[in-house]
């Protein structure tokens, strides 16, 4: 499993680094709030270890920033801060878990597994992207924990993309899945359903998005220019 540090104390940030790796985990570093959104962004870490006091983009901040971008990363944040109240204004921000300093290694990589347990169990029910999110069992999509619906065609396409989300999937795929077996309907006929699904998205925060040449893609959608 892989953690993304984000820690700005030198030797605070190099024992951490040490002793997860020593741990079995695969440890990413960086010092600061802007570096750090970059990396969540980008995928980087299965989990966040994250101190507060960074500098660039404090990690309050950078909290609420992937939060609004629906971006579900389980994060436990490390600070000297210890009273009641700041535990609480992480927690409420989007933490996931709350170490004060001093903590006990053991404690935090405890903390770490159970939050990955969780998420990997998670996983296993549901298939996601963003806000949007299909249940294995059922087969039932979800914007949050409300239903959505759509037609048998919307369905079959809306699953295969969300099954490689972020991954082109062709267009002939796409057409050999939703309309098997009609050798008189024209390859085309995907964008059609693609044009319904992509209004019926608008509301859950994931889009569409056509590589031309490659197929289409299912991806959160990119913040406004004044969100970013």
């Amino acid at each position: 499993m892989h953690i993304l540090l984000v820690e700005d104390d030198i030797d605070m940030s190099r024992a951490l680094f040490r002793a997860l790796e020593r741990r079995g985990f695969q440890v990413t570093h960086c010092a600061d709030g802007i570096s750090a959104l970059s990396h969540i962004k980008d995928g980087v870490g299965d989990l966040v270890v994250l101190d507060l006091n960074i500098p660039g983009l404090d990690g309050l901040h950078l909290l609420q920033r992937i939060r609004s971008q629906e971006i579900h990363t389980p994060v436990i944040v490390l600070t000297a801060r210890g009273a009641v109240g700041d535990r609480v204004v992480g927690l409420n921000a989007g933490a996931d878990d709350y170490l004060a300093k001093p903590f006990d290694l053991d404690e935090l990589d405890a903390r770490i597994r159970a939050l990955l347990r969780r998420k990997t169990n998670a996983e296993d029910s549901f298939q996601r992207c963003g806000r949007l999110k299909l249940e294995r069992s059922s087969g039932a999509f979800y914007c949050d924990d409300e239903a959505l619906e759509f037609t048998p065609r919307e369905h079959t396409l809306l699953k295969a993309l969300i099954a490689k989300p972020g991954h082109a999937v062709t267009k002939e795929r796409l057409f050999r899945l939703v309309f098997p077996m009609e050798e008189s309907t024209q390859i085309e006929a995907v964008e059609v359903v693609v044009h319904r699904l992509r209004k019926k998205l608008m509301a859950t925060g994931v889009e569409i998005m056509t590589l031309r040449g490659l197929g289409y893609l299912l991806r959160v959608r990119a913040p406004a220019q004044d969100e970013a």
